[in-house]
């Protein structure tokens, strides 16, 4: 299977280079996303990227699962366009290669940053599973630092021996007819866990996006599947892990759903039931 997609291109010095998946990429980052519940962990990978502790909460936390940690990575960061020099820095990719640290990630036509998007996902997502008593620990703890490289993205679930890990991002196609989403896993696969326990994963993200009334892709993959050599997150994973490509930020149904919040907890609540029930299986 071969697919043509425009993802991102990083950044040259000083010139951020419009692509089909960074258009609008100027326009202003949102105020940050609320700070993750007090079961919640924040993993502060970037220099330029700040760390907070988050906030005691007043009830009693739930009980945490013994051994069941996910890590949660929120695709790009709001601070990644005025940092060229940080985010084009090499870095490994796994295979032999190496690509830039990080991009600025897509937007839709109306200007919602994919950035946004993901963080805001990512923080419902934690916050379901946190009330479920589960450990979540997550690449970035706000939407205005830089990166972390995709490199320390990987190391990240690692370190945290996580049970499984699911990068959230949404595509941004040149087709604007292009719709639905796909669910990237590392192929052929570099280690144990990038044989079936991330083929599982992956199928149990996309059978619960797709029973949640989620479209498969059009235009990547096959059946919302999309196996993939060149995601380095995925790549230098020692653990359990996909990518969700949400949809296309292109497509103005889409784009409606991404930049409304109920449209953002409906992808929310399918991820974290699907991260669910692959770690109860």
């Amino acid at each position: 299977m071969v697919a043509v997609r425009a993802k991102t291109l990083p950044l040259l010095t000083g010139l951020l280079l419009l692509t089909a998946c960074s258009g609008g990429g100027g326009a202003p980052a949102p105020s940050p996303a609320a700070a993750p519940s007090s079961s919640v962990t924040s993993v502060a990978s970037s220099p330029a990227a700040s760390s907070s502790t988050p906030p005691s909460s007043s009830s009693a936390p739930p009980p945490v699962r013994p051994g069941k940690v996910v890590v949660l990575d929120a695709g790009h960061n709001g601070g990644n366009a005025s940092h060229p020099a940080e985010i084009n820095r090499k870095v490994p990719a796994g295979r032999g290669q190496t690509k830039p640290c990080n991009t600025t990630g897509t937007s839709t036509d109306g200007g919602y940053p994919e950035h946004a998007f993901t963080f805001a996902v990512t923080q419902e997502v934690g916050n379901a599973l946190a009330a479920k008593g589960f450990k979540v620990v997550y690449t970035r703890s706000n939407d205005s630092g830089v990166g972390p490289c995709v490199d320390r993205r990987a190391e990240i679930g690692n370190d945290a021996n996580a049970d499984a890990v699911v990068s959230i991002h949404a595509d941004g196609s040149t087709s604007a007819s292009a719709h639905g989403f796909h669910v990237a896993y590392s192929s052929p696969p570099l280690n144990a866990a990038q044989g079936d326990p991330s083929l599982r994963l992956a199928r149990t993200m996309r059978d619960g996006l797709k029973g949640d009334g989620f479209a498969t892709s059009t235009y990547i993959g096959s059946a919302g599947l999309s196996p993939r050599a060149d995601l380095a997150g995925l790549n230098l994973s020692t653990r359990p892990a996909v990518l969700v490509e949400c949809g296309n930020m292109r497509n103005s149904a889409e784009a409606e759903q991404m930049s409304s919040a109920a449209g953002r907890a409906h992808y929310a609540k399918a991820i974290a039931a699907a991260i669910e029930a692959y770690l109860a299986s």
